[in-house]
């Protein structure tokens, strides 16, 4: 490793993903709870808008830290006219609060942005209605916006499928509790971003919840009780949650660091000319996105784990095959990064990214193609033949073309900032639809640039 005086040091920002989770456990709690480091963004800030709109006090008392009174186990809806909803462009927002709000009473209005309206919800909704929950769609069969007249969310058993999003599951884990006991068998032909339900399991933990996970060898076997932590790989068919009744409990709670957020600057030691520290992050963190240093340290980079941080630096890279089934949030980072690798990289099984907040395969692609990157778009990922060079000649790049697009999505704005190390200037289209997910980022990035 480099000497540490030529270290950069960036702190990673708050989960993002489990700022949602410790936010609505804390106003589904009966009492009075503190929630420390909470990621102050767009996002974060459409989920604790309607959560307030349900019933919930949630004051800001400084940077990251909210004073949270619950609703003690019941959102409340209108009665007279719905309350609204506005995820604007979250769909963590949208796909948890739709099971959530659902087993609250009364109506509630779920609307977004003009994309919003476009990104799949029908699962989610038929296990609803399933549950005795009143839904209307009000345009477009199967997506927001929907009207959710509920008189509570009945218990019992059902079933969700994974292969559009993990996050139905996880909506309606939360939700669970505020039922007389709910089962859910994972259904479906795939699972996607499984770690991510690990999340909400660990927050159902923290917030006092009792549940169980049950597997099975064959579909036609006996259930039995597994250790959760222990699951790596979840098969359709093969796993169902037990989660009992009860209220999550108040008290204080802190969100650990952002891997998703962190991956910019993970792969910005490894392409960059310095090696970048970032603290603050778990190296035992449940959360799917610390692949990130697996995927780095497979492409050749080297890396340092601490209890409260990584380091890695400045590496020779080479193309690797990759399943981002359950990292999916990191497509654009490693497509930029394996930009920098000797030979190819392939990316598979996430043709789901193509309803996230733009098209995650065909976006990358186009980009990259602009710095004169060699891409091939599959079914279901990416092959990115690496040609940059850190610190070398600019690539030839038709000016016509620019400037490059962030598609309004902030994973594509941060994952193409990493094209500067090769001498690529970077003139985004919207730079600040990075306020989704980590506002001061560009402050972050002039770290590693300097």
């Amino acid at each position: 490793m480099e000497s540490k005086r030529e270290t950069v040091i960036v702190a990673a920002p708050p989960s993002k993903s489990v700022s949602h989770r410790m936010l609505i456990g804390a106003a589904l709690a009966a009492g009075d709870s503190v929630v420390e480091h909470v990621l102050e963004s767009r996002d974060i800030e459409r989920t604790a808008d309607i959560l307030r709109a349900a019933g919930a006090r949630i004051e800001r008392q400084g940077d990251g830290r909210f004073a949270v009174s619950g609703v003690a186990g019941t959102p409340a809806g209108g009665f007279d006219a719905p309350v609204s909803c506005d995820v604007h462009e979250s769909g963590t927002t949208c796909r948890l609060l739709t099971a959530v709000l659902a087993a609250g009473k009364g109506m509630f209005r779920i609307h977004g942005a003009p994309r919003m309206h476009e990104r799949p919800i029908g699962e989610l909704v038929d296990v609803l209605r399933g549950r005795g929950v009143r839904v209307t769609y009000e345009g477009r069969e199967g997506c927001p916006p929907l009207l959710i007249d509920s008189d509570g969310m009945s218990g019992g058993a059902t079933a969700i499928g994974l292969g559009e999003s993990s996050q139905y599951l996880s909506g309606l884990l939360l939700a669970a509790p505020l039922t007389s006991g709910l089962t859910i068998e994972v259904s479906g032909d795939k699972v996607v971003s499984w770690p991510y339900v690990a999340l909400t399991l660990q927050a159902l933990e923290d917030f006092g919840i009792g549940f169980r996970v049950e597997t099975r060898e064959t579909p036609r076997g006996k259930w039995q009780a597994d250790d959760w932590r222990m699951l790596r790989e979840v098969r359709p068919g093969l796993v169902r949650f037990v989660v009992s009744p009860g209220v999550y409990r108040a008290g204080n709670y802190r969100v650990e660091g952002d891997w998703s957020n962190a991956s910019y600057f993970l792969a910005a030691g490894a392409v960059g000319p310095r090696p970048v520290r970032v603290a603050g992050l778990r190296v035992d963190s449940l959360q799917g996105d610390r692949a990130m240093l697996d995927i780095l340290g497979r492409m050749g980079a080297r890396f340092e784990r601490a209890d409260n941080g990584v380091l890695v630096a400045p590496s020779s890279l080479t193309g690797v095959e990759v399943d981002m089934g359950h990292c999916p949030d990191l497509v654009p980072t490693v497509a930029a990064t394996a930009a920098f690798a000797q030979g190819a990289t392939t990316i598979r099984n996430v043709a789901h990214l193509r309803i996230k907040e733009c098209d995650r395969l065909s976006a990358p692609a186009a980009e990259l193609r602009k710095a004169g990157v060699r891409v091939e778009e599959l079914d279901d990922g990416l092959i990115v033949h690496g040609s940059l060079r850190s610190g070398g000649p600019a690539p030839v790049i038709d000016e016509k073309v620019m400037p490059f697009l962030s598609y309004g999505d902030h994973r594509m704005a941060m994952s193409l900032a990493l094209l500067g190390f090769a001498g690529v200037h970077v003139v985004l289209d919207d730079p600040a639809c990075v306020a989704k997910s980590f506002p001061h980022f560009w402050n972050e990035w002039e770290k590693v640039r300097a």
